[in-house]
């Protein structure tokens, strides 16, 4: 028996509650479709499920529909921080690209995604930040604002 295995079937706690009620697959799901694009979601769980089929659900239930319950937290925080770790760890280019884009879809700016990056290199070092800036998505293509302001007049 694994060390995790052990810990959740000796009733390891998170906030009062035990392991097996934390880990809740339509929880998952629902945080899972707040955070990811359907197009991303189902690359990722297709790839997974290829190789290991049904830990992908495993996925949803254990990481979304479990620590991703957790309090204390902002979805901002939790982003910063798996940006940090994938960058550190390298060769994590899909997920590290996924978070990337997961991060503006909540509401971060490239800007800041950049900026949190850059703040990486004394830690990480150079050359993993540089591939992470690379995954960096183009900014969206707005025409310029004297254009806006036309169109309102």
């Amino acid at each position: 028996m694994s060390t995790v295995t052990a810990w959740v079937n000796e009733g390891a706690t998170m906030r009062g509650a035990t392991m097996h009620e934390v880990f809740d697959v339509a929880a998952g799901r629902e945080r899972l479709a707040e955070l990811q694009d359907e197009t991303t979601t189902a690359a990722w769980r297709a790839t997974v499920d290829a190789a290991a089929p049904g830990f992908d659900e495993w996925i949803v239930g254990a990481v979304f529909g479990g620590t991703y319950q957790r309090e204390g937290l902002t979805p901002r925080d939790r982003q910063l921080l798996i940006i940090g770790a994938l960058t550190a760890l390298g060769g994590v280019d899909p997920q590290l690209s996924g978070h990337l884009t997961t991060s503006l879809r909540i509401g971060m700016t490239r800007t800041e995604l950049a900026e949190a990056l850059v703040h990486l290199v004394p830690y990480v070092g150079l050359p993993r930040v540089m591939a992470a800036l690379r995954l960096l998505p183009e900014p969206a293509t707005e025409p310029p604002a004297t254009d806006r302001d036309d169109d309102a007049r």
